[in-house]
């Protein structure tokens, strides 16, 4: 008996290649991502997903509307599967992190390093295998879906992988990607990682 998860990344939008916009609020999915979230709405059609789950952060919001309607279920925004906390980074251009000792700390020590005045990878990776526990609590088989971010579902995966979360540099999870898991008492593994469902981008 297990949960099947698929784990689905928000869709594109128009700041990746500039700022780290965390959870800061106004970041909206792009044209390049509105035709993403609807070609992940087409593949998932008929997988009989039974509940959806997303980042309460906007670009989430936007790209789960569009997977609920096609099959026919309402979003639930949920505070474990939003954006790493980026505390005082949040809002700030990569060119500007680029002098900050803690930012390339940040990148090459994730087991360890925490973002100034926000979240570790660590706490990120407990409230997302938290998440996942409880919902396989309450619903121990049948299809779900959630709608997160890049390096929350990173987290996650390592985790099944049996990966540290520096391991988060050895596979991506492109925008609107959707990688999948079976989670049972005491395991789980991954059946799928980072499918996309449309011709690739650079965007994010």
């Amino acid at each position: 008996m297990a949960l099947t998860l698929f784990l689905l990344r928000h869709a594109a939008h128009d700041r990746v290649a500039d700022t780290l916009c965390g959870r800061m609020p106004g970041v909206a999915l792009g044209a390049t991502g509105r035709a993403q979230a609807a070609a992940l709405a087409a593949r998932l059609r008929g997988e009989a997903i039974v509940a959806l789950h997303t980042s309460p952060v906007q670009r989430c919001r936007e790209t789960a509307a569009p997977v609920g309607a096609a099959l026919g279920l309402c979003p639930q925004a949920e505070e474990a599967l939003a954006e790493i906390d980026f505390g005082d980074w949040t809002g700030r251009r990569f060119d500007a992190l680029q002098d900050d000792p803690r930012w390339h700390h940040w990148n090459s020590a994730r087991d360890a390093a925490a973002a100034p005045g926000g979240e570790s990878m660590q706490a990120v990776q407990r409230r997302m295998l938290g998440w996942i526990g409880a919902a396989r609590q309450r619903q121990p088989e049948g299809r779900i879906a959630l709608v997160s971010h890049g390096d929350v579902i990173k987290a996650a995966l390592c985790h099944f992988l049996g990966l540290p979360l520096q391991g988060y540099e050895r596979f991506d999870i492109a925008p609107a990607s959707v990688s999948t898991l079976a989670v049972w008492e005491g395991g789980g593994k991954v059946l799928g990682l980072n499918e996309q469902p449309f011709p690739r981008t650079e965007a994010a």
